[in-house]
């Protein structure tokens, strides 16, 4: 089939080189600009690059809704659009202009964690299983009919890093295998039961700033999505920002008041965590490695010299 690709980042580009694998072939390819968004200079392949080295026209959009792109979509004459990791909204002037429409390819398992950020959304809630899914694209983001997906599981100590690596690899399979059931004729897929639907806001770095009243396994699966080379999970002690690069649920239950620097635990220094602390029934937060505000990392032991005093969620 002829493919016109939409795509951005690391997901884009391994989207537009599983496409260039495959049989079907890419007459086209429309990505973003270079951004400075924190999470968008992460994990950045040019999709850009990797077309012109295959001869393919490349268009650059922030959104995909003028009318010098759509003439040139058109003349595409594309079998099927086929889009990963695109920022903006598509009208359905451009998503359903192709022959067998648009391929949405999304690292969640759809319907849930529809939007952005997936894979760190789904790790800070605990989730037991991350994946890609493949569906065609409709009127509302991420919502369209399931062609194909796969999932992993997510081990204990994964980081939000070592998801993306798992997940990455599924592109190809859940791409290409998508296009072929397309290819060969078929149109019934499986809807999405909406009443589990769930979408997520694009993350900033706020959103690493920790909430000591939130419980300790939370924060701890927080500190793991937050993992390098993402912006690290934070807090401040004495008015300056620390950033903490791993920790531990404690082993002992800690009572008293959210946030107290506590007590020394194995290679940790524990962290008093939780809505109810005061009843001595959690868990802490076992801190093992730290940043300062000037960038020097250590063991949480070498930086707390003395226990007491407390880590604020702000200065």
């Amino acid at each position: 089939m002829r493919v016109v690709m939409f795509g951005y980042q690391t997901w884009g580009h391994r989207t537009l080189r599983a496409l260039l694998d495959s049989e079907h072939e890419v007459v086209l390819a429309v990505t973003h600009p270079r951004s400075d968004h924190a999470y968008e200079r992460i994990w950045n392949d040019s999709v850009a690059e990797l077309a012109e080295e295959h001869g393919i026209p490349v268009l650059i959009r922030n959104r995909p809704d003028d009318d010098e792109l759509l003439t040139r979509l058109k003349e595409a004459d594309a079998d099927v659009f086929v889009a990963n990791n695109w920022r903006t909204h598509i009208p359905e002037r451009v998503f359903a202009l192709p022959r067998h429409g648009t391929l949405n390819v999304h690292d969640s398992l759809l319907p849930r964690y529809a939007g952005f950020s997936p894979l760190i959304w789904a790790l800070i809630n605990g989730e037991s299983e991350v994946g890609v899914t493949a569906h065609l694209m409709n009127e509302e983001l991420d919502a369209g009919d399931i062609v194909r997906q796969e999932a992993v599981p997510v081990g204990p100590a994964d980081t939000a890093t070592d998801l993306f690596h798992k997940t990455v690899g599924l592109i190809a399979p859940v791409t290409v295998g998508a296009l072929d059931l397309i290819a060969s004729g078929q149109t019934e897929f499986t809807p999405q039961d909406r009443s589990l639907a769930s979408f997520f806001h694009k993350r900033s770095v706020e959103d690493g700033r920790i909430d000591w009243s939130r419980p300790a396994q939370e924060i701890e699966r927080l500190v793991r999505a937050q993992s390098a080379p993402y912006p690290s999970a934070f807090t401040h002690h004495r008015g300056r920002r620390l950033e903490v690069l791993s920790a531990v649920v404690s082993e002992g239950r800690y009572g008293g008041t959210p946030g107290r620097i506590f007590h020394r635990e194995g290679d940790g220094v524990v962290i008093v965590a939780g809505p109810d602390a005061h009843t001595g029934a959690n868990r802490g937060l076992a801190l093992t490695r730290v940043r300062t505000e000037d960038g020097r990392e250590l063991p949480a032991p070498e930086y707390f010299t003395s226990l007491g005093g407390y880590l604020t969620a702000r200065p």
